[in-house]
């Protein structure tokens, strides 16, 4: 079987300040076969070129999402992003099958520990929870929504010591999912993708 050609879609609209999404953004960058893409680099004015993306899309076989947890959800520039490339039509409704099967996930960072993403936490919900518009984006377009990789507690992280774990894991993730080594059907259910990185690795 071919490696899948993945795509990492980045977006921090702060990146000088970023401590843990700029330096998993350049471990992504390190692994052979990814293909990484910067939104607010690309496009600091918000005018995406449609049809840029879409032949993007249309290259590859895995879209990761990657950004800081924002007001639970993406920075805006994502959803200008979903808004304008994932046009009916084409992503979905009548003749809109461009994307059916493939694979779309978040990877993303909170400030807050991952005890607070729970029930009985803080902000009540889970990740999955709290992604489930992502999902449900996934799946009108004939996607699979893959369980998101989280980095919590990212206020807590500065030095590269402390983020490089997390680097690590980022980056064998994105191998997992070019070479086909994740079990997609775990990997769907999850609540994260974290463990099952762990899992997969120690397996080898």
């Amino acid at each position: 079987m071919a490696p899948r050609r993945v795509l990492v879609v980045f977006a921090h609209p702060a990146l000088e300040r970023s401590r843990v999404n700029r330096r998993l953004f350049d471990a992504a960058r390190q692994v052979e076969g990814i293909t990484t893409h910067d939104l607010y680099e690309t496009y600091p004015s918000f005018a995406i070129d449609v049809h840029r993306e879409q032949a993007l899309l249309l290259e590859h076989d895995v879209i990761v999402l990657q950004h800081p947890f924002y007001w639970y959800s993406a920075p805006a520039i994502v959803k200008e992003w979903l808004d304008v490339v994932l046009e009916h039509g084409w992503a979905y409704g009548v003749g809109g099958d461009a994307l059916r099967g493939k694979l779309l996930m978040n990877a993303t960072t909170t400030g807050g520990a991952e005890a607070a993403y729970h029930p009985e936490g803080r902000n009540r919900f889970t990740m999955r929870h709290l992604l489930s518009p992502f999902d449900q984006s996934a799946h009108l377009c004939g996607m699979r929504y893959l369980a998101p990789f989280v980095v919590h507690g990212a206020l807590r992280l500065s030095k590269d010591d402390e983020v490089a774990p997390w680097s690590r894991r980022y980056a064998q993730m994105l191998a997992m999912l070019r070479d086909d080594r994740l079990d997609l059907g775990r990997a769907a259910h999850a609540e994260t993708m974290n463990v099952l990185i762990d899992e997969t690795e120690a397996a080898r």
